[in-house]
C-alpha cells in the first residue's frame, strides 16, 4: 500500500548514459533491464550497475586504494568495464563469536572482508549531469572497530533515493588497527596512520565531489550523515582541514563516540603497547606491514585495554579507551575548523539507546502495574526513583511511567554537550531531535540505538526490517516524517516540512523535535531528569 507511494514523478526522466556498446544514447529508465544494464563513466573508467525497479544502482565502486598503513591514493584507471553489481569488500573486523540480543529488531549482515575495502555504493534516479540532485552520504556505525556500509539491511539506499529523488551513497573504509593504529612516533612514513580511517572518508568525499554529477548529483550540495561511530565520524570531519569544501550539511545520530577523542599521547602509547604485546621493539615496526591481521588487531585491542586499566574508563564510565581518531592537531584538530561554523547541523539520539526494553527484566514493561513500575524504578535508581518518576511525568506526560526505566540520560547529556559545542561559533542553524517511536513488537520496543535508521532510510517495507517495526500504519507514518526531515535538510538546510515546523536549537530556545506517531517540536526541559538519572546510575 505504502510502497507505490514513494515513486516520484521524475523517476522516468530521460538520461544520457553509455550502453553496453559504449555509445552515448538517450534512454528512459524503463528501457533498462537485466539484458541491458546501465553503464556510467567515472574518472577511472566505466562502471556497470543494474536497475533495482526504477533505481540506478552501482555497488562496490572503488574510490581509493592503499597499502597497509599508507594514505589513500586515487584509483588507477582500468580498461574495459568495472562490474559494480555487487557490494565490495568490507573492512576486516575482529572475529564475531556470538549473536547479538538485538538481532531480531536490528538484523545484521556480514560480507567478504579485506584490507582493500575502500569502496562505496550509489543509488540514484537519474544519470544526468545536469540534474543537480541533493546527495546524502552515509557513514556507518560500529565505533571505529566494527561495522560496514551493508551491516544492516536498513542501510540500503534505494527507497530513500526513490522517496526523495536524491542520490544516496554509503561508504566502506578502514577501521580498527588498519585505520587508527598511530605509528607516527616511528618515522615520517607513518605520519598519518592514527587517522587513516578518516583520511579514507575524505577520499570518498573527494571522489564524490569529482564524480557524482555523472549520477545526477550536485557536488555542491552534499550532506553527510552518520550514526553512533558514524556520528562521531561526521563530527571529526568538521575538525579535519582536508575535508574543507567536500560537504555542506551534517546529520549526527547517537554519537556516543562524538565526545570521545583520543589524544595523540594516547594513540601513540597504544602503538607502543601493541608492539610490546607482539614481542617487537620500535626498530621492528615495519614488520607490522605484513603481520597477520588477527594478531595485529588482537594486540591493538589489548593495548587499549591496558590503557583503560591505567587511566580508568571515560565517557560516563560507559566504555574504556578504544580505537578512535588521533587528535594530532595536524590531520585532525581538537576544535572545529573555522569553516565548520557555516555548516548546518542536526544532532540527536534515540529514547533508550542501549537499554533494550525487550531484553531487560521480563520484557513486558507495558504490562507492569503501578506497583511493579515503582519497584523496578527503585531497583534501578535507588532513592532517586520517586524524583525521577515525578520529573519523567513532567517531561513526557503522555508516556507510560515504565518508560522512565529506559530513558537514556547519558545520551541526552551527550547530545546537549555536542549541540553546545557546535553553537559556540555557529553562523548556520543547529537542529536537535529525539527519536521516540515505540515499535509494537517484543512487548513494546522503545526506540533503541540504531532504530531511527530504518525510518531515515525509508526502509520499513524491507521484509527483514518489517518484522522489527511491526510494519503497520504508524511505522509508515513515522518513516515518512523522518525521511522527509532528512531529505529536506539535505535539500534546503531546514528539516521542516508541511504541517511540522522544526525550529533551530539555540541556547535560549532548546528546541527538540520529538519524532514519533505525532511528532512535535518543543523544549524538552529534561536537564533535571537526565541529571537525576546519571547521578543514580553513577554516570556523572
Amino acid at each position: 500500500m505504502m510502497k507505490n507511494r514513494k515513486k516520484l514523478a521524475g523517476v522516468l526522466a530521460t538520461a544520457t548514459v553509455l550502453t553496453s556498446a559504449f555509445a552515448p544514447l538517450t534512454v528512459m529508465a524503463e528501457d533498462f533491464d537485466a539484458y541491458n544494464p546501465p553503464v556510467a563513466e567515472v574518472e577511472a573508467g566505466q562502471i556497470k550497475g543494474f536497475m533495482d525497479d526504477d533505481t540506478y544502482t552501482f555497488l562496490g565502486v572503488p574510490y581509493a586504494a592503499s597499502e597497509r598503513f599508507q594514505m589513500p591514493q586515487k584509483v588507477e584507471a582500468w580498461d574495459g568495464v568495472y562490474n559494480a553489481q555487487a557490494y565490495g569488500k568490507t573492512c576486516k573486523i575482529p572475529e564475531q563469536t556470538s549473536v547479538g540480543s538485538d538481532e531480531m529488531l536490528w538484523p545484521h549482515r556480514y560480507w567478504i572482508q579485506g584490507e582493500d575495502c575502500q569502496n562505496l555504493n550509489i543509488w540514484t534516479q537519474q544519470l544526468d549531469e545536469t540534474a543537480k540532485k541533493p546527495v546524502l552520504v552515509f557513514f556507518h556505525g560500529g565505533g571505529y572497530n566494527n561495522g560496514s556500509s551493508i551491516e544492516s539491511a536498513a542501510y540500503d539506499g534505494k527507497n530513500l533515493s526513490e522517496y526523495g529523488d536524491a542520490v544516496v551513497v554509503t561508504v566502506n573504509h578502514r577501521l580498527n588497527a588498519l585505520g587508527f593504529l598511530d605509528l607516527s612516533a616511528y618515522g615520517d612514513e607513518y605520519e598519518n596512520t592514527g587517522n587513516l580511517g578518516i583520511a579514507d572518508l575524505v577520499a570518498s568525499l573527494q571522489w564524490i565531489k569529482d564524480n557524482i554529477e555523472t549520477f545526477g548529483g550536485d557536488p555542491d550540495n552534499v550532506t553527510i550523515f552518520g550514526q553512533s561511530g558514524g556520528g562521531g565520524k561526521v563530527l571529526t570531519l568538521m575538525k579535519t582541514p582536508a575535508a574543507e569544501g567536500l560537504f555542506d550539511k551534517v546529520i549526527c545520530e547517537s554519537a556516543v563516540f562524538g565526545r570521545i577523542d583520543n589524544t595523540q599521547e594516547v594513540t601513540q602509547q597504544a602503538a607502543a603497547y601493541t608492539l610490546e604485546n607482539l614481542g617487537l621493539d620500535e626498530s621492528q615496526v615495519d614488520e607490522l606491514k605484513t603481520m597477520d591481521y588477527t594478531d595485529l588487531v588482537t594486540a591493538g585491542a589489548s593495548a587499549y585495554d591496558k590503557i583503560t586499566e591505567e587511566r580508568g574508563k571515560i565517557a560516563f564510565n560507559t566504555r574504556g579507551y578504544a580505537w578512535a581518531p588521533s587528535v594530532d592537531n595536524k590531520y585532525v584538530m581538537e576544535d572545529y575548523c573555522d569553516w565548520a561554523a557555516d555548516i548546518p547541523v542536526m544532532i540527536g539520539s534515540t529514547f533508550a539507546e542501549f537499554d533494550y526494553s525487550w531484553n531487560i527484566l521480563d520484557g513486558k514493561k507495558n504490562e507492569w502495574t503501578e506497583e511493579e513500575t515503582m519497584a523496578n524504578l527503585t531497583d534501578r535508581y535507588g532513592d532517586k526513583a520517586q524524583e525521577i518518576a515525578d520529573e519523567f511525568a513532567k517531561v513526557f506526560p503522555d508516556q507510560k511511567l515504565a518508560d522512565a526505566y529506559f530513558y537514556s540520560g547519558f545520551m541526552r547529556e551527550t547530545v546537549a554537550e555536542l549541540l553546545s559545542a557546535k553553537l559556540k561559533d555557529a553562523t548556520a542553524p543547529v537542529y536537535s531531535y529525539l527519536f521516540d517511536y515505540e515499535a509494537p513488537v517484543n512487548g513494546g520496543g522503545v526506540a533503541f540505538h540504531c532504530s531511527e535508521l530504518i525510518y531515515a532510510f525509508h526502509n520499513v517495507d524491507i521484509p527483514v526490517v518489517t518484522r522489527a517495526t511491526g510494519g503497520g500504519e504508524d511505522a509508515h507514518k513515522v518513516q515518512d516524517v523522518v525521511a522527509t526531515a532528512w531529505l529536506n535538510f539535505a535539500k534546503t538546510g531546514s528539516p521542516s516540512q508541511d504541517g511540522l515546523e522544526w525550529k533551530p536549537y539555540t541556547e535560549d530556545e532548546q528546541n527538540t523535535m520529538v519524532l514519533k506517531e505525532e511528532s512535535e517540536c518543543r523544549d524538552l526541559g529534561d536537564e533535571t531528569l537526565r541529571g537525576l538519572i546519571m547521578s543514580a546510575l553513577g554516570q556523572e
